[in-house]
């Protein structure tokens, strides 16, 4: 285990040139990994841990639109894809992927099959967590871990194939056969992890519903939202407003900060937007902070874990997220986005653009 030193401050991190694939296939080798759930997660790290050799099958219900799925992904009925129990049973492995919602469902099936020395692996702390709103919680004699990919699992997948690795934290909650690192560690890396550093399954769930809400999903879109009214309301066209707000970010800048960091985007950026982005990082900092707490305290005092629960148990979740989604699909801000996609040069060929009507 390599350490890394960010300014005084130590962190635990694994790299593929310590553990490299040959390592880990080495410690997986009798272990059959069972891979629960093929939604989000699930397709990603089965198909990621199938080409990099390791033994593994996926539960899903028959006849579902992911069993479905999984076969067309190259997985067989009878042979690498069974029914949920099934899969279960003959897992030595239990990869949890279901949502944070079903796995409370399933959960009490799940436990019949946690036998002594089996591991259970998560990928999110949520159901370890608040296990006193989901009841998640395992046998003494199960290893329990997780490794959780900082990224959705179509990103997983992607660069994989691509030959690049996706960054993931790991956890270890119990450590029942004393093999629970390396198991854990091995799995980390048959997945496609660029790199794992080391966490708990606590700050992994408060850092996850923190990020999702604020700068990976939440704050972003409610920032783009908020200049793209601005910059409408100001008279500019959805064209200008879009390619000033969404475009020029994630296709111009945000690559550079990627590749070497904020600073190092703001030098290669106009003497004018260095100084204005000087300027302004720092109110938008003080007028956001205040959220960014509010949000945190909420996230550890459990509510938004309940609030999850809650909506997403209910039957008719599914129709009522369409209607959210549909609201945003349909806002000004990404229907203009979807017609600036258009006009990208590697799509030009492939969809016309359509007129956006200005408002």
């Amino acid at each position: 285990m390599a350490k890394l030193n960010f300014g005084g401050v130590e962190e635990n991190v694994v790299t593929r040139e310590e553990f490299p694939l040959a390592k880990a296939q080495s410690i997986l080798k009798d272990e059959v990994v069972a891979v629960i759930g093929y939604g989000v997660q699930g397709p990603g790290q089965a198909l990621n841990q199938k080409d990099n050799g390791v033994n593994v099958i996926v539960g899903q219900r028959k006849n579902s639109k992911s069993w479905d799925k999984a076969v067309r992904d190259g997985f067989v009925p009878g042979e690498t894809l069974f029914e949920i129990e099934e899969a279960l049973q003959r897992g030595t492995v239990i990869c949890y992927l279901l949502s944070d919602a079903a796995q409370i469902a399933m959960w009490p099936t799940v436990k019949k099959y946690l036998t002594p020395g089996k591991a259970l692996y998560f990928s999110h702390g949520f159901g370890i967590t608040y296990n006193d709103q989901t009841g998640i919680v395992p046998p003494a004699d199960v290893d329990v871990f997780l490794v959780a990919p900082k990224g959705s699992g179509t990103s997983l997948r992607r660069m994989f194939l691509q030959g690049r690795g996706l960054n993931s934290s790991y956890a270890i909650f119990q450590d029942a056969t004393g093999r629970a690192f390396e198991r854990v560690v091995a799995l980390g890396i048959a997945i496609g992890s660029g790199y794992l550093f080391e966490t708990d399954f606590r700050k992994e769930v408060y850092s996850d519903l923190t990020g999702e809400r604020g700068t990976l999903m939440g704050a972003i879109q409610g920032i783009f939202a908020a200049q793209y009214e601005v910059l409408r309301k100001k008279g500019h066209t959805p064209s200008e407003a879009f390619n000033e707000t969404v475009e020029e970010l994630t296709q111009s800048l945000m690559p550079l900060v990627a590749e070497n960091g904020m600073d190092w985007m703001y030098a290669n950026c106009s003497t004018t937007a260095q100084r204005g982005a000087l300027d302004w990082w720092k109110k938008f900092r003080d007028a956001t902070l205040p959220v960014f707490t509010e949000l945190y305290e909420s996230v550890a005092a459990g509510k938004e874990a309940a609030r999850s629960i809650s909506s997403n148990s209910q039957p008719d979740y599914r129709e009522k997220l369409e209607l959210e989604l549909k609201e945003l699909r349909e806002s000004e801000l990404w229907q203009a986005g979807k017609t600036v996609r258009s006009l990208r040069p590697e799509n030009q060929a492939a969809q016309p653009a359509k007129a956006v009507a200005a408002n």
